[in-house]
Order: C-alpha cells, then structure tokens, then sequence
C-alpha cells in the first residue's frame, strides 16, 4: 500500500508543480517516489507525519519543501543544516534535489533520527548526515557553530526563538530560511531584535510563488556578523525566554 500511495503521490506532484519550475536532478522523481514510500512504511510504526493520503503529500510535504529551492539557489551553500527534520521534510526532500550541498539534518527525536537515517541508507545519499541532538547543543559544538551557508527549518518554532537556535550555526553571510504560515507585525518585530543580539540583519517576507500552497511564505534572515560568544543560551531557554 505505501509503493501505491508513493506513486499516486509522485504524480500528484507532477500535476501540482508550477511549469518550467525548478531544476530538478535526473532520477530526483525516482528518489522521491521511494522515499515517500518509505516514510509511509515506517509511519506506521513510528508517528512521523499526521499526511498520509497521496495528495497531502505531495502538496505539504513535496510541493512545499520545493518551493524553497530559489532562495536556495540563491545562497550558492556548500553546506546546509535543517533544523527539526522530523520524518524528513523538507531536508531530505531538499537534499534530493540539490545532491551538491552537503546537508545536516537534525531532530532531537531518537527515534525519527533513526528513521531518517534509515531513508537516508536506503536512498544511498552520500550528501547527507543525520544528527541527534539539541539546537542549542549544536550552537555551542566548534564541528557546527558558524559553520553553515544556509539554515533552513519547517513548523519548528516562534521567529525569536528559531532566530537564537539558528543563527549560531550560520557563517556570516550565511541565511535562514524559515517556513511559515500568516505572520504577524509582532513575531517579525521580535524576530528582527533578536536577530540584531546575534548578528542578523532584518527580516524579510518571501511569498511562496505556488498557489496551490494558499497562505504559506518564506521568511529569511541573512547573517551579517558573528554571534557573541555567549549565545545561544543554555537548553530550553530560547524557547523559555525568548530574546525579544
């Protein structure tokens, strides 16, 4: 039943794409048929995702992580990190179609961790590492702190507080992309100060350019200094206190 559900969603994500949009790699529908199959498959064990029914899929999982591919074509990344991968979306959607950067995901989850370096085994992705581990943590580790081109992250928390887990993580110069739904003057103003405490520059509005995704847009902020040493602060207190 998942192969049934992974091809009727591949051919919903046909339907669904804008023409002409994207460059996508050779054998990317192919990739992408598989691991929907496979995040259905280990869905059933293991709560991943609350979109099981082809269509949903391919909009809200296929179509939405897609449709963030020119900002980041944009940013020319080398490396990238996705915050809060869960069953892999977007990072493993993006890292198929962009097999030239090489990508971390990270959830804190065990054991969506395990499930996604099991899709990422399966689907012999040279280009991407899987990490289980804390924002936070990461934010202080030498291996990962100021180290990435481009932050990206999906339904993972309020604009200051994604704010204090990414931007630690991005080289100045670097951007974080975050999806979101309708966004109001108050989070953008906060996410703005809390950006300003940690070298960030504004934030700006993206409309998401696919009208099958209704109210979805992009908000991004591009890294323009370094961090103070002294962020992000100890687990749990970005989403406790947040900075603005």
């Amino acid at each position: 039943m998942s192969d049934t559900d992974a091809r009727s969603a591949r051919v919903a994500l046909e339907r669904l794409r804008p023409p002409n949009a994207w460059r996508l790699p050779e054998g990317f529908a192919d990739a992408v048929e598989r691991y929907v199959a496979l995040l259905l498959e280990r869905n059933r064990q293991v709560n991943l995702t609350r979109v099981i029914e082809p269509d949903g899929v391919a909009r809200l999982h296929l179509l939405d992580s897609l449709a963030a591919l020119p900002l980041i074509d944009a940013v020319a990344a080398s490396r990238a990190l996705d915050l809060g991968s869960g069953g892999g979306v977007p990072g493993l959607v993006l890292a198929i179609a962009r097999p030239a950067i090489a990508w971390t995901l990270v959830d804190s989850v065990g054991k969506k961790v395990d499930a996604m370096r099991a899709f990422v085994d399966e689907l012999a992705l040279a280009n991407v590492e899987v990490v289980a581990e804390r924002a936070e943590v990461l934010g202080r580790d030498g291996r990962h702190r100021e180290s990435y081109d481009l932050v990206t992250a999906r339904a993972c928390a309020a604009l200051p507080v994604l704010v204090e887990y990414a931007l630690p993580l991005l080289r100045p110069g670097g951007l974080l992309v975050a999806w979101k739904g309708p966004i109001g003057d108050q989070e953008l103003r906060a996410g703005a100060a809390a950006g300003r405490l940690l070298g960030g520059g504004e934030p700006t509005v993206v409309p998401v350019g696919v009208p099958q995704l209704g109210d979805h847009r992009f908000v991004t902020i591009g890294k323009s200094g370094s961090t103070p040493a002294r962020y992000p602060r100890r687990t749990g207190e970005p989403a406790r206190r947040p900075l603005a």
